[in-house]
């Protein structure tokens, strides 16, 4: 049954992502009803009895409902049109990706009541920096067209996404969205560390192991960890902002999905 919930989900996404900015009311009501679909889809698919099914395909398409319920809260104060046709395609297709790769089961028998709360607040930090990541990309193509002479004058390039970047409210305003987003993931992603490094036995049922995810879950900790220290003593924004944002989120995927792909697609193996 999910898999039909999964089909249409991404077949909303994807006709809101390219319907007209006119069209605004449809689009809104064709957002909710697909992320609504999209959440009870993978409710149904991940929650299994005295189990979780876990997997890289089931965190990238939980990070993308997650961030796409940001995109929408945000969109109806701050007029972000172009995060639609940059976000809800990748949506279209993240959700489709748990009927392709299923994931494995895990169970909860041997876990303590922390995992799930575990589980939870590390999707948060994984969702809220996916959404910074984004908003990073949209500021990137915003701040490019100010720049280019040649967009600017050239009358060809006057078309619906152009005018969509046109609308974007000013880059200092963007600029102060994605640190408040930035600093609600790195919050989040700090429990998550933490309640790892403390509580390793009992959430994993083995003690801490220095492996790929959780060096570059540090590394992607310490990445976001030195921007907000540098935008609070240096000030740091721009380029250098972007920068350390990408790249903090490239690590943390790394950290997690692109190991459970390796696994998963390449190695065939389960979770370990």
């Amino acid at each position: 049954m999910q898999n039909y919930l999964f089909l249409v989900a991404a077949v909303l996404y994807a006709v809101c992502a390219f319907l007209p900015i006119r069209l605004r009311l449809l689009i809104s009501i064709g957002l909710a009803l697909g992320w609504t679909l999209h959440g009870l889809a993978l409710w149904s698919d991940v929650v299994v009895a005295e189990s979780l099914r876990l997997g890289f395909a089931q965190m990238l398409s939980a990070a993308m409902w997650i961030s796409v319920a940001v995109y929408w809260g945000e969109n109806r104060n701050m007029g972000l049109d172009s995060m639609r046709v940059l976000m809800l395609p990748v949506a279209a297709v993240a959700v489709l990706l748990p009927i392709i790769f299923p994931g494995s089961l895990m169970s909860l028998q041997d876990k303590t009541a922390l995992f799930p709360w575990h589980v939870a607040i590390a999707l948060l930090a994984y969702s809220t920096l996916t959404t910074a990541a984004f908003h990073a990309v949209l500021m990137a193509v915003q701040e490019s067209h100010l720049h280019s002479r040649r967009v600017l004058l050239n009358e060809g390039n006057s078309g619906w996404y152009a005018a969509a970047i046109a609308r974007l409210p000013a880059l200092l305003t963007m600029e102060k969205m994605l640190f408040r987003l930035i600093g609600i993931g790195f919050f989040l992603l700090t429990l998550t560390v933490v309640s790892g490094l403390l509580f390793s036995e009992q959430l994993f049922g083995k003690a801490l192991t220095w492996d790929h995810k959780t060096i570059f879950t540090l590394l992607s900790w310490v990445l976001f960890g030195a921007l907000l220290a540098g935008r609070y003593w240096r000030g740091w924004r721009g380029k250098t902002a972007l920068t350390f944002t990408l790249t903090g989120f490239v690590t943390l995927l790394l950290a997690y999905v692109g190991s459970r792909f390796v696994l998963e697609v390449v190695l065939h193996r389960g979770l370990a």
